[in-house]
């Protein structure tokens, strides 16, 4: 009976660092952008581009 005390307290306290490190990365923006990181590594390269392509025209 207390190994079943002992896992469940164990299991209390891992359950606990998990939503700490949630709550910790929800306070510091992680989850903040979802959906331009993903898109944006699908423009970056045009945007170089442009931006040579002004540079060498002057």
């Amino acid at each position: 009976m207390s190994v079943i005390i002992i896992l469940l307290i164990v299991s209390l306290l891992i359950a606990g660092g998990f939503l700490m490190g949630f709550l910790w990365s929800v306070k510091d923006g992680q989850f903040d952008d979802q959906k331009s990181p993903a898109h944006r590594i699908l423009f970056d390269n045009e945007l170089k581009i442009n931006q040579s392509n002004i540079k060498n025209t002057k």
